[in-house]
C-alpha cells in the first residue's frame, strides 16, 4: 500500500506523540501536532481533520503498512503505546522501501568522489549495508560505531528545526548532578555529536552563559511561538574549531600543548591527529614531539590520559602537573591484593 506523502509526515508525527511518555496524548493534541507538521513540511495551512487522524491511527494498526501498532486508549481519552520501546521505524523496510532506497543510493553514488560530497561516502556505505542486510536476513559484513541504548535521539530532528528554524523551545532537563529537573526556556543554536552522544548549544533565557545540553538529559520539550528568539552573539560555525569534544565557554583562550608519545605508538597520532590544528615539531630516536593548540577542558584531559604510559605532556608544566595529580589518584584507587 504505497503511502503518500502527507500520510507519512502524520505517521512519523504520531509516532513521535506516543513515544513521548512525559505527556497525555488526547486526539486532539494528536490532531494539532499532524497540524502544525504538515504546515512545517509543507506550508499547509488548512489543517487537519479529526477524521483523518482516526484513519491514520487506524492504519497504524493494522497490517496494511507493516506497523501493527500497538496503539492504546486509557481513561477513553488518552492515547500511547503499549509497549514503551515500540516505534514505526523499528520496523523491517518493505520491499517498495527497499527499491526506493536502491534508486537512492545510486542516485547518490554518482556525487561520490566530488569534494563537495566528502561527507557522502560514509551516508552511502551505510544505507548499502542496511539494505543489504535486509535483504540477505541481516547478515552484513561492516559494522559501524553505535550505541543502542542512547537515548534523547528522537530530540535530533525537532532540535534541527528548531535551530535552522530560529524558535525558542522549553526544555525539561535533569543533568546527571540535579536531583530534580527543571524547565529552561532555550535558543538553540547548533547540534553537536561527539563519541556517540548529542548535544545542543544554545543559551537560556535567564542568565548569560552559553550552555551545552546533553540530549540523553532532556525529558520533554515544545516550541514556544510567542517567546522572542536571541540570536548568538558568536560565531556558531567556528565554535568548536578549537576544542575537543563539547565543553567550552566563549571567552576560553587557547593552549599550545606541546606532548611526546614513544615511536611504536607514534603511527597512532601521525595517522589519526588528535586535532586539526596538530604540528610535528621533532623525531627523536624514542618517540616523537608534537604539539595542538586547543583550549583546556575535561575532554582535552581525558584523550590524553587515554594514551596511557605512551604519551607525556610536555608543556604547558600546569597541565602536566594536573595530569600526574589525576594519575596518583587513579593508581591510589588499585590496592595490591593481600597475601
Amino acid at each position: 500500500m504505497p503511502i503518500n506523502k502527507l500520510a507519512l509526515v502524520r505517521y512519523k508525527t504520531i509516532d513521535n506523540c506516543l513515544q513521548n511518555r512525559y505527556r497525555k496524548w488526547t486526539l486532539e493534541d494528536l490532531v494539532e501536532a499532524c497540524s502544525e507538521a504538515i504546515y512545517e513540511y509543507e506550508g499547509i495551512t488548512k489543517g487537519v481533520s479529526v477524521r483523518t487522524v482516526q484513519l491514520d491511527i487506524q492504519n497504524m494498526r493494522s497490517e496494511k503498512l507493516g506497523y501493527n501498532a500497538p496503539i492504546v486508549v486509557t481513561d477513553k481519552k488518552f492515547y500511547s503505546y503499549e509497549d514503551k520501546d515500540y516505534s514505526i521505524t523499528n520496523i523491517p523496510l518493505t520491499s517498495q522501501d527497499l527499491g526506493t532506497l536502491n534508486e537512492v543510493v545510486e542516485v547518490l553514488k554518482q556525487f561520490k568522489g566530488f569534494n563537495y560530497f566528502d561527507e557522502l561516502t560514509s551516508m552511502v556505505t551505510r544505507l548499502e549495508d542496511k539494505i543489504y542486510k535486509q535483504q540477505h536476513n541481516g547478515r552484513s559484513f561492516i559494522e559501524f560505531e553505535k550505541n543502542e541504548l542512547l537515548k534523547g535521539l528522537n530530540f535530533i530532528d525537532p532540535l534541527l528545526k528548531a535551530t535552522t528554524a530560529s524558535r525558542s523551545l522549553m526544555v525539561t532537563y535533569k543533568s546527571f548532578k540535579a536531583r530534580e529537573s527543571r524547565e529552561i526556556i532555550f535558543f538553540p543554536y547548533l547540534l553537536k555529536e561527539y563519541r556517540n552522544r548529542w548535544f545542543i548549544l544554545g543559551k537560556a533565557k535567564k542568565g548569560s552563559a552559553i550552555m551545552n545540553l546533553a540530549l540523553d538529559r532532556i525529558e520533554k520539550m515544545e516550541e514556544l511561538p510567542a517567546e522572542k528568539f536571541q540570536k548568538p552573539t558568536f560565531d556558531v560555525s567556528t565554535y568548536y574549531k578549537d576544542a575537543i569534544g563539547v565543553t567550552k565557554m566563549p571567552e576560553q583562550k587557547t593552549q599550545l600543548v606541546v606532548m611526546k608519545i614513544i615511536r611504536e605508538h607514534a603511527p597512532y597520532v601521525i595517522t589519526k591527529p588528535i586535532h586539526s590544528s596538530q604540528k610535528i615539531l621533532k623525531e627523536e630516536k624514542d618517540g616523537i614531539i608534537f604539539s595542538i593548540e586547543v583550549i583546556w577542558n575535561f575532554e582535552l584531559e581525558r584523550e590524553i590520559l587515554g594514551f596511557g604510559e605512551q604519551l607525556t605532556v610536555l608543556s604547558p608544566r600546569r597541565m602536566a602537573r594536573t595530569l600526574q595529580k589525576r594519575l596518583k589518584q587513579t593508581l591510589s584507587n588499585y590496592k595490591p591484593d593481600e597475601e
